[in-house]
């Protein structure tokens, strides 16, 4: 089973099994935006216990 090329490059394992994954609303309009607001969206985290299952699929885990 191929796995999804998108998801590939969006998420990566951790080393105990979580998947990583990057913050949304970094990429355009940020004049308006806190300074502190995007150097908080530069971080990653990690996916919600609820979409772990569909990212694994993705991911063929």
């Amino acid at each position: 089973m191929k796995s999804k090329s998108s998801a590939k490059k969006r998420f990566a394992l951790t080393g105990t099994g979580k998947i990583k994954r990057k913050k949304a609303f970094k990429s355009h309009l940020l004049t308006k935006k806190e300074t502190k607001r995007k150097r908080n969206l530069r971080l990653s985290t990690t996916v919600d216990k609820t979409n772990n299952k569909t990212v694994k699929e993705m991911l063929v885990i």
